[in-house]
């Protein structure tokens, strides 16, 4: 956020005051104009920018009530501090009520006068700050920030744009690592629930004897350990919205419970026999396939139909290898951004592997090895070859067989990873070596060690 100069406006038809006031605040570095009448005042609030006004009740010409009237309606972000004489508290209170931020009571003195307006400044910098961390939010989190220009992904933003501002219950399906969550984040901040809270809850990893404390609260002396009442996760996101992460490991029991509260809008702690209600936007997700789910009599029909009134599945990087490119360049930039290092160039033969590898991980596995080959090659090297990605814990580049990183030695992965290279290009071993970032000489080499461990190749 920029830092300027705060700037104040004295409204008091007494010279003596203006004076006074505009001497003490200059002093402490503010900004100061000062006013006789409100007339004056109020041209002045149309033709400069100001943080804070401060104003008599009683004016020559119109009332300070009504240049507070005036001033919020245009400019409702402007401070207002009202001096008032004793006799007219009263009015003073109904001008908090009207959008003032506090009033001095005349006589006062310069003592209590700064307290006031440096209390109204740290309130101000709180507003500002939390006004820049939701924009921040809003920009961070907005659709257009998800990486992809593939076809798959554009009916993902459609869908965004589509359901972001109704009620509808969504149900988010998808591998691990494709990105469920950032999409859940992109229809809360792009709703009319934005300024509302977005509560997470990750299904799989609540303690099995806790998980109903944990979504609909407990009051106090419900269990043991129970010491005082809490707020489950429906609580804190009343007017908001919450996020069922990994909705198929919830026990068959609490699906029954889970779905009363989707019907009714209500809940009940746990140990407390008040229905609650709350004003929730349900986002659910799963890498499972629930239909699947409940022909296995693992899920509840009724629920998974509650659950699936917008279904948006997302894609597997093998569905949208076209958008591996824009992946590759937004991580190599966010990563080198982020620890202090020049941005590095994607080489064209390196863009080829990544495109043309397996992601069993989906985008949170580029991420991964991206942030690695970044880090680990520092700031002296200017481009990304594919020799700094051949260490990896990840399945091999091309084959669709996983394989754990625990069974395979480093030198097994590379194996794999150049007889792939060679199947891929049809033994073209010129066009496989450029593509590994190895000579032609020693990928021969290569191949004359695996012949002799009994490789027919």
């Amino acid at each position: 956020m920029n830092e300027r100069e705060k700037r104040i406006l004295i409204l008091d038809d007494e010279e003596m005051i203006r004076d006074l006031l505009h001497e003490t605040f200059q002093k402490k570095g503010f900004f100061v104009e000062t006013a006789m009448n409100g007339k004056e005042a109020l041209d002045k609030v149309e033709k400069n920018t100001y943080d804070l006004v401060v104003t008599d009740l009683r004016l020559p010409d119109i009332s300070g009530m009504d240049v507070l009237t005036r001033v919020k309606k245009k400019h409702p972000e402007i401070g207002i501090i009202m001096i008032t004489a004793y006799g007219s508290i009263k009015n003073a209170v109904k001008a908090m009520k009207q959008g003032a931020f506090d009033y001095i009571a005349k006589p006062f003195n310069l003592d209590e006068m700064e307290v006031v307006v440096e209390k109204y400044f740290k309130y101000k910098d709180l507003v500002d700050e939390n006004r820049y961390l939701r924009s921040e939010l809003d920009r961070k989190f907005h659709f257009k920030n998800i990486i992809g220009n593939s076809e798959p992904m554009q009916r993902i933003f459609e869908s965004i744009k589509m359901v972001a501002n109704t009620r509808a219950t969504v149900l988010i399906q998808g591998e691990s690592g494709t990105g469920k969550e950032l999409v859940a984040r992109a229809i809360h901040y792009n709703s009319d629930r934005k300024n509302g809270p977005f509560i997470t809850t990750n299904c799989a990893a609540l303690p099995e004897g806790l998980v109903e404390s944990e979504l609909f609260g407990h009051e106090k002396g419900a269990f043991t350990g129970a010491y005082k009442t809490s707020k489950g996760r429906f609580e804190m996101a009343h007017m908001g919205t919450l996020l069922l992460d990994e909705i198929s490991e919830i026990g068959f029991g609490l699906q029954a419970k889970l779905l009363r509260v989707l019907q009714e809008r209500e809940i009940e702690r746990v140990g407390g026999g008040r229905q609650i209600s709350v004003d929730v936007r349900i986002i659910a997700t799963t890498n499972r396939n629930l239909h699947q789910e409940v022909e296995e009599k693992r899920f509840r029909e009724d629920l998974y139909y509650r659950l699936n009134v917008v279904p948006i599945r997302i894609p597997t990087i093998a569905e949208r290898r076209d958008d591996i490119p824009l992946l590759v360049r937004h991580f190599v930039n966010y990563f080198c951004n982020e620890n202090g290092i020049p941005v590095k160039e994607v080489s064209e033969k390196t863009m080829h592997m990544l495109s043309h590898r397996d992601w069993p991980g989906n985008v949170r596995e580029i991420e991964n090895s991206v942030e690695r080959a970044v880090v680990m090659t520092g700031p002296d090297v200017k481009t990304l070859e594919p020799k700094h990605f051949i260490i990896s814990e990840s399945p091999d580049f091309s084959s669709s067989r996983a394989v754990s990183s625990t069974k395979m030695t480093l030198r097994e992965a590379e194996k794999d990873m150049i007889l792939n290279m060679l199947k891929e290009h049809d033994n073209n071993r010129t066009k496989a070596a450029e593509l590994l970032g190895i000579s032609v000489r020693t990928l021969r080499n290569k191949l004359n060690e695996y012949r002799k461990e009994g490789v027919a190749i």
